[in-house]
């Protein structure tokens, strides 16, 4: 659930949700994937074997997958839950691109806005159908509660990020959707909507930063049987962390004010830490691996300090 590297050259720490980062001398960063799950922007109270490592790999290989169109801050993964990679000075945005009416823009659509972020849509358009073409729709990076929708205009405007740098970074968004999207047709899958976070290195090079492609930061839906359930009106197989949303919802939680956070009990952990290995395993097109977890925290110090010593 939790880390406290003991490192000689440490700057700074930064603990996220999910994700704990330390920054170190010659411009690193290690990023430790935790095994912490959360959920309408609460953190749950218990860990989920596996999770973190799960995440970690996904996005390494996701990564390593799309490096030749868009460069990246990763160098290396000593450990299953890590990744080391160049320190970046971030946007403060999140490129969310969608394929699909679904989501967060689904709901909005629905009550009815044609203009989503500053992109108009069409009428006549169902929940979870494809659009003519992918929209970007952005979201600001916020330090506490929930992130909010923004338009192109508004992110040069307000200086979060030249016209000539958000050019790029939609030129980016595109190239990586469309990679992204090819990956999951040969695993039978739809990605739906996704986002991308971009940073500038010391040198003033825009680079892909965290995860990406992994089901915390993506949707994806069931390739076999997508256009007969359309045309039903049927709900759409979903492979992303919505499962958790919805076991949440029917245990009365939101993240409202007020509303207590349900017990997690031994099934409970057991069947969200499968469900993400399934997750994994169908993402990736490989078997899942689990790392020795006894000594977790030891193993992660261990081969960080290997590492290190390397370079």
């Amino acid at each position: 659930m939790h880390t406290d590297l003991q490192l000689g050259n440490l700057q700074s720490k930064y603990v996220g949700k999910v994700r704990e980062v330390y920054h170190i001398d010659n411009n690193l960063l290690i990023m430790v994937a935790t095994d912490r799950l959360s959920a309408f922007d609460v953190v749950l109270p218990k860990g989920i074997p596996y999770k973190g490592q799960i995440l970690n790999q996904i996005a390494t290989k996701m990564l390593s997958a799309t490096e030749d169109i868009v460069p990246n801050w990763l160098i290396s993964s000593p450990d299953p839950n890590v990744s080391i990679g160049k320190a970046c000075v971030p946007f403060k945005i999140e490129m969310v691109i969608r394929g699909y009416l679904a989501g967060h823009a689904a709901r909005l659509y629905n009550k009815g806005s044609r203009l989503i972020c500053g992109v108009p849509l069409s009428e006549g358009i169902k929940e979870n159908d494809k659009l003519s073409e992918p929209i970007i729709t952005p979201a600001t990076k916020a330090e506490e509660g929930h992130d909010e929708d923004i338009s192109r205009e508004e992110i040069i405007k307000r200086g979060i990020a030249s016209e000539e740098d958000y050019k790029i970074l939609e030129q980016y968004t595109h190239e990586l959707y469309k990679r992204g999207s090819e990956i999951a047709d040969k695993q039978g899958l739809i990605l739906v909507d996704t986002k991308y976070e971009f940073g500038k290195t010391e040198k003033g090079e825009i680079v892909l930063i965290d995860e990406i492609h992994t089901p915390d930061s993506s949707r994806y839906f069931y390739k076999s049987g997508y256009y007969e359930r359309q045309q039903k009106g049927e709900a759409q197989k979903q492979l992303s962390k919505e499962f958790v949303r919805q076991w949440l919802i029917s245990e009365g939680f939101q993240g409202l004010s007020g509303q207590k956070l349900p017990k997690m009990n031994d099934n409970i952990i057991m069947s969200i830490s499968n469900r993400y290995i399934e997750l994994y395993e169908k993402i990736t097109g490989e078997e899942f691996i689990k790392a020795p977890n006894e000594y977790i925290s030891k193993r992660i110090q261990n081969n960080i300090k290997s590492y290190l010593k390397k370079i």
